[in-house]
């Protein structure tokens, strides 16, 4: 599926366009709280609803939202008769309005977790989408995560790909500044980790090196919110996202989720935790290639993310990442001693069939062992 970017150039001159040829009357709004540090974004909606415009705006939902609230928001976008849907905020608030999306045109009311068992039916409801972050890249992907008792649903469906994203690099000025490292740390690890996934392709390492070259060139600018900086590694983290759309992620993700509920530390930054352990080691862990195309080509991908980063080799490339992750000051969190069986016994074997090397258990131990030293 194609994707319009647009910008916020002109007071969001191209979201009014949008609405205009969307021939919106009821436009559904999905928001985080990051929307009470965005007065130039209530502003506009204000401007927007006194032009005629019905506006819902739906923040009832929580940091790994519940299939509940998305419920909740089904019903209020058909109460409503809401004909467009806007999600305005970071991952949790991307994954709530897709599936608001995903499921508005189902029958029923949802009770029981109805919309979890029916075949997603594609509809033509407008979608664009506004992050308020650079790095998670939700507005690119096909995927949605939502917990229904207790458990978590991973949501995969084309029809959840906005038509339309609108970047307003204004947006990451009042971000923390941990949270913008994060964030971008996980705009780098989807690129890396996509690059060597075994469901790469030509497109996806396409889009995988403009999101390396895109995050290193920008870093800098971003870190001290350079309007520049900051719509760079917007565009970036788009890129990022369209990569593991196509590949998703590896053993990084896989092994980095336990590390943000045990040691309560954002996604990104474990992500990134993970990462610069992982690269070196599979570096030197060639000979235990599972990925289809054999050695030589895991190699040569190898070699492709050097480049995108400015380097001649694969070596030189893991020790830069290392050199990334201490520049940023991200601290490493102190495990105790039972921790290690915990982590290791946490990790999805689903996502490690996308990594392009053998691991196992005392691998993954050992590799816990490392990241955490």
């Amino acid at each position: 599926m194609s994707q319009r970017i647009v910008s916020s150039e002109q007071n969001y001159r191209e979201l009014d366009r949008w609405i205009a040829d969307q021939n919106c009357k009821n436009l559904f709004v999905v928001c985080d709280q990051s929307i009470q540090f965005l007065p130039q974004v209530s502003a506009k909606l204000d401007e927007i609803r006194n032009n005629g415009v019905s506006i819902t705006r739906f923040s009832d939902f929580q940091p790994n939202p519940l299939y509940e609230s998305v419920v909740e928001g089904v019903l209020q976008f058909r109460h409503d008769s809401c004909d467009a849907l806007m999600a305005i905020g970071g991952g949790s608030a991307m994954d709530v309005a897709k599936c608001i999306k995903l499921y508005c045109n189902m029958p029923g009311d949802g009770s029981a977790g109805s919309f979890l068992k029916q075949k997603p039916v594609p509809n033509p409801i407008p979608f664009i989408a506004m992050p308020t972050t650079a790095g998670t890249g939700s507005e690119a992907t096909r995927y949605a995560v939502i917990y229904y008792d207790d458990a978590k649903q991973s949501i995969t469906s084309d029809s959840l790909i906005p038509g339309t994203v609108l970047l307003d690099p204004g947006v990451l000025k009042t971000l923390p500044a941990y949270q913008k490292k994060a964030t971008m740390c996980d705009a780098l690890c989807h690129a890396m980790e996509s690059f060597w996934s075994v469901n790469s392709t030509d497109e996806s390492r396409g889009y995988s090196r403009e999101a390396l070259q895109g995050v290193l060139s920008n870093m800098e600018g971003y870190l001290n919110n350079d309007a520049v900086g900051n719509k760079g590694m917007m565009l970036a983290a788009n890129a990022a996202g369209k990569a593991i759309n196509i590949t998703q992620t590896t053993a990084g993700h896989a092994m980095c989720y336990k590390l943000t509920s045990l040691y309560r530390c954002a996604h990104g930054h474990a992500a990134m935790l993970c990462d610069r352990v992982l690269f070196p080691w599979m570096l030197e862990h060639t000979d235990l290639c599972i990925d289809p195309r054999g050695r030589d080509h895991l190699c040569g991908v190898f070699q492709e993310i050097a480049e995108a980063m400015g380097c001649e080799n694969p070596g030189q490339a893991a020790r830069k990442f290392q050199v990334l992750f201490d520049r940023l000051e991200l601290p490493v969190p102190q495990a105790a001693p039972e921790d290690y069986a915990i982590l290791s016994s946490s990790v999805n074997p689903v996502r490690l069939k996308n990594h392009p090397i053998r691991l196992d258990e005392k691998t993954i131990d050992e590799l816990y062992h490392q990241i955490l030293r």
